[in-house]
């Protein structure tokens, strides 16, 4: 096929664009830190285009990729999965993506609205982050902020950078749990931004009282879109016309105005996004076709195929805000648009004029979808993709910098006096003394002061209804838990004697080789005998030093005399680990487990005593060195 021959008008405005890109030799390279509200590898839009284009012209970028403003849910599952993949496949969490591109993935307690998840995610993110900046020379970086949490407040604080952009996307408090806390977050950003840029008039209303708001849209790359790219072929065999819609499927999106169209509309509706809502209805019906998410690369070629591009968003509070990036995207490949009457497409209609169709209501919707068919001269083609230049991403970027570089000059003009620095530091270190000591507080106070610790124990528990077996084998405490000689026996004896007595068992077995003043397996045989019990139903294993040798010796007795069922005695926590030492060394034989039922050490009504904090941490290391030394 052959190349069209460029226009006048298409000339000149490539010969803006060139104006308006950043010029290599005049641009002071930086170091800049951008705090996204997306991900990398999540669909391609502004985040990444920006921070692409400023590492093109020589920049070098650290992308944080999203720490949250709410708690995950379960339909988060997929993306804490990827989370994790992300974390691993980097070095600690960071890896570079493209030339002068680094992307850090951060693994973060999940709960933004937590004080206490907020400090250890602090430390967390910002202890890696200013190891990872000594390591790459980072220094002096500017910070570009999509996301502003409280988290991102806390990194600007540590980071103390150059300068500090807050590009303001959408409004947070609609999409945040928890509006208040998100408010707050935002405006502590707006108070440390040098510079702020809004998608549009709402949102500038929304950050205002700053002295320095600019309003700039996500552009368009027209690298990508442009009239050449053809059409993708996936697309040939579909029923025409086609009208298409590009972008998440969220909740956001009006699907009951979807399903109006496609219940006249003659030919396919396309729609092309990741499924972030249900959709059951619109996908069963038979001329609505879903691609999913697609590779930002064939976005243009699908596009190309349209016959209309369609803006179908719900109007509530958040959309208000919304200035969707595919309106661009959709002009500068000259197809009609139709859109729900968002305010911001409204204003491009007012600025650029018939290459948009604003319905107020979902029948005019439909009526200008089909009106738009019409819509196909050459004019309207030209006017389209003209309103589409003037919205590349290279004049908005270079334009973006060039008050970025104001800032500093800005800055550099009224350097702040040295006392007030000094007292900034010092502000900054008590600062974060108070969240070091509030910290340990909080943490004293949820391990000493309530039932937390307890429920962290409770895996290592185990028992079961006491059943008839061949023998009782009770292991001894030595020191036990309480790091105390003779700590503990008696209530295991106890217990033995109980299910001795009541006729779960004929004998037992007692099992140790630790020697105090006595040997201890001899000193419960002794008070077994005062207490009336036969010597023939009393066996004794007096050489195991650990829970390993007693299973292992006990087992030798068990196999000699054919017993193949046991009622095991031992402390209430350290049952999980004899259990797992048992189904490693004989799997053969039956256990039941029988802890002692009240121990005196593990006593306790609220918070645990240092002792049984040191017992439990005991148990836990124990079971680690067993695994390893593949005893369980």
């Amino acid at each position: 096929m052959s190349r069209r021959q460029p226009l006048a008008s298409d000339l000149a405005l490539e010969t803006v664009e060139a104006a308006g890109r950043l010029q290599p030799d005049r641009v002071q390279r930086r170091d800049i830190i951008c705090f996204s509200s997306i991900d990398w590898d999540f669909n391609w839009q502004g985040h990444q285009e920006v921070m692409s284009r400023l590492a093109g012209e020589g920049h070098r970028v650290l992308f944080v990729e999203n720490t949250g403003v709410r708690a995950p849910s379960v339909r988060d599952l997929g993306r804490m999965v990827q989370r994790v993949r992300n974390w691993w496949r980097g070095l600690r969490g960071f890896r570079q993506v493209a030339e002068r591109i680094y992307v850090y993935s951060p693994l973060v307690v999940p709960f933004p609205n937590s004080h206490l998840a907020e400090w250890i995610n602090r430390g967390i993110v910002g202890g890696a982050m200013r190891r990872w900046m000594h390591a790459a020379g980072f220094h002096d970086p500017v910070v570009w902020v999509f996301l502003p949490t409280a988290l991102v407040v806390d990194m600007i604080d540590d980071l103390d950078p150059l300068l500090v952009v807050y590009y303001c996307i959408a409004d947070w408090e609609k999409l945040a749990p928890s509006p208040r806390s998100v408010r707050r977050s935002e405006r502590r950003v707006l108070e440390r931004a040098d510079v702020v840029f809004v998608q549009g008039e709402e949102l500038r209303r929304r950050c205002q009282p700053h002295p320095n708001i600019r309003i700039f849209p996500f552009g368009v790359r027209l690298e990508h879109f442009h009239e050449d790219v053809p059409v993708d072929p996936e697309l040939s065999g579909l029923p025409r016309p086609l009208a298409g819609y590009v972008g998440g499927l969220h909740r956001h999106v009006d699907f009951d105005l979807l399903e109006r169209l496609a219940g006249s509309w003659p030919g396919t509706i396309v729609l092309i996004g990741p499924e972030q809502a249900a959709i059951d209805r619109l996908q069963a019906r038979p001329n609505v076709v879903l691609l999913g998410q697609q590779p930002h690369e064939r976005l243009a070629g699908l596009i190309k195929g349209f016959d209309v591009g369609l803006i179908p968003y719900a109007l509530n509070e958040y959309t208000r805000t919304v200035y969707p990036t595919k309106l661009n995207e959709y002009l500068a490949l000259g197809i009609p648009v139709v859109s729900t009457a968002l305010p911001d497409v409204r204003q491009f209609a007012r600025d650029h004029g018939p290459v948009v169709t604003v319905a107020e209501t979902p029948d005019a919707f439909v009526a200008s979808v089909f009106q738009a068919l019409e819509q196909t001269t050459p004019d309207l083609r030209r006017l389209r993709i003209r309103a589409a230049a003037a919205n590349g991403w290279d004049r908005r970027v270079a334009e973006m910098w060039r008050i970025v570089e104001e800032g500093f000059a800005t800055r550099v003009g009224h350097e702040t006096p040295w006392d007030e620095r000094l007292r900034r530091l010092y502000r900054r270190t008590s600062r974060r003394m108070v969240q070091v000591g509030g910290g340990l507080l909080a943490s004293y106070i949820l391990l000493f002061q309530t039932t937390a610790f307890w429920l962290l124990a409770e895996p290592l528990r185990l028992a079961a209804e006491p059943r008839a077996a061949d023998v009782v084998v009770v292991f001894g405490s030595g020191v036990g838990e309480s790091g105390k000689a003779g700590g503990g026996y008696q209530e295991r004896l106890r217990k033995a004697l109980d299910l001795y007595e009541t006729g779960h068992a004929p004998r037992m077995i007692f099992s140790s080789g630790y020697v105090f003043a006595f040997p201890e397996a001899y000193v419960m045989r002794d008070v077994a005998l005062g207490l009336g019990v036969p010597a023939s139903d009393i066996i004794l294993e007096t050489k195991a030093a650990n829970t390993r040798d007693n299973v292992e010796f006990v087992s030798t007795i068990l196999r000699e005399r054919g017993w193949r069922r046991i009622l095991l005695v031992s402390s209430p926590y350290h049952m999980r680990r004899a259990m797992l030492t048992w189904r490693k060394l004989s799997r053969d034989v039956v256990v039941i487990p029988s802890p002692v039922p009240n121990s005196q050490f593990y006593a306790h009504e609220r918070g645990p005593t240092l002792e049984q904090v040191r017992g439990i941490a005991h148990e836990y290391v124990a079971i680690l060195a067993y695994w390893w030394r593949g005893w369980i």
